[in-house]
């Protein structure tokens, strides 16, 4: 079976979740992933985060990758990334611009080193403007975009969604291959920039993007459910046993015929018999008719009920509900895997499905420094004593 991207080299600098993430994507479909392990800085970790014992953040962002650790600090060290960049088609980063001039791997320095390479870089704030310099959190990029007011209900303090990075992720991983396509018509590489900002903008879009258009209070402020137009969409009601049933039937006349029986109502009954009525004078009556008709059954009864009438409606679910799913294995989202140290694991699987070169789980993350010999020797060219020498003086490990 063929890989969609066989034969493309990636040299990862990066350090961050959602940087790393992107280069792991890249390895799901066979790029040949180098990650540059620095010798002497540890993974980042929150201070308030137990270290594991399974490093299970590094097995998701890290797998398909190889591990070159390297000795940033040395001259020889840089030397050896710098050879690696130029036989590379991309270099992923997310690391600080003052940084990566520090280092000698700014786009610039690099890009002098092959003319056609595609320099990928994750920022915070985006390449321009005053705040392009600002730490590259997401917590950060969330707090300006407008969305942690209005997910509370009213009265609440807001929430940090926590989305921001997967869309970085892949609107990154996205950035590269446009930039690739776009490479092999003309032969050019080109800086690749996106942003925790753009991240959580687009996280936010629909309502953002509504805004921009119409402008006005409603989309500054969180709203109570108990004020939503329509009783049978955008919805959520809890159930006998706590767990919490949503609702998406914003063409009420379309589904009202099969969804009215399942609640205990009449079909015709006069306070609900048009849209106008269940959405307008009737709306707060019908609220309040849901809320215990809901209430009186356990949320696998409506389970059940809304796909046996086929309803657009479901129960909403914590994380226990994708880890036993059978849907999810399936479509191979989660994937069950014989790890070499720990055994049998779960681990996340590939969220894009493609019929002839699919992603594939090849490679676990690898411990620091475990492909050193094999990139230098078989990437790069070094020789078995030069590579020894290296070892020997704390360059590689």
């Amino acid at each position: 079976m063929s890989r969609a991207l066989g034969g493309l080299l990636v040299v990862d600098l990066t350090v961050e979740f959602w940087g790393s993430l992107a280069g792991a994507m890249l390895g799901d479909f066979g790029a040949s992933v180098v990650r540059i392990d620095a010798l002497g800085a540890p993974e980042p970790q929150r201070d308030d985060e137990p270290a594991p014992a399974w490093n299970h953040r590094a097995e998701l962002v890290h797998r398909n990758k190889a591990s070159l650790a390297v000795d940033l600090m040395s001259e020889r060290g840089r030397d050896i990334v710098r050879v690696l960049a130029s036989k590379a088609d991309v270099v992923l980063t997310d690391r600080p611009r003052a940084q990566l001039q520090t280092l000698g791997f700014d786009y610039e320095s690099l890009a002098a080193l092959r003319a056609d390479l595609i320099y990928a870089r994750g920022s915070g704030f985006g390449p321009e403007g005053p705040d392009r310099d600002l730490p590259a959190l997401d917590e950060l990029a969330a707090a300006r975009t407008g969305m942690m007011p209005i997910l509370p209900q009213p009265g609440q303090p807001p929430v940090y969604p926590g989305h921001g990075q997967m869309y970085t992720t892949i609107m990154l991983a996205f950035g590269i291959m446009a930039a690739l396509h776009h490479r092999r018509r003309t032969g050019e590489g080109q800086q690749v920039d996106t942003s925790l900002l753009a991240g959580n903008m687009y996280g936010a879009s629909l309502d953002l993007q509504a805004f921009l258009a119409i402008g006005g209070e409603r989309f500054l402020h969180p709203i109570s459910r108990l004020d939503a137009g329509n009783p049978m969409s955008g919805t959520v009601y809890m159930s006998e046993d706590g767990l919490w049933v949503t609702l998406t039937m914003p063409d009420t006349d379309r589904w009202w015929p099969e969804f009215a029986p399942l609640v205990g109502l009449d079909v015709v009954d006069p306070r609900f018999d048009s849209h106008e009525k269940r959405c307008g004078e009737h709306r707060l009556e019908m609220m309040r008719v849901l809320e215990q008709a809901f209430r009186t059954r356990p949320a696998a009864h409506w389970r059940q009920v809304f796909l046996e009438k086929q309803l657009s409606a479901d129960v909403i679910e914590d994380y226990a509900f994708p880890a036993a799913d059978p849907q999810v294995y399936r479509n191979r989202y989660i994937v069950a895997l014989e790890h070499p140290s720990l055994g049998a694991v779960k681990t996340l699987g590939f969220p894009i499905f493609m019929s002839d070169s699919p992603a594939r789980l090849f490679r676990t993350a690898p411990c620091r420094g475990q492909h050193s010999f094999e990139v230098l020797h078989d990437v790069l060219g070094y020789g078995e004593d030069d590579i020894t020498a290296l070892r020997d003086e704390g360059t590689i490990a």
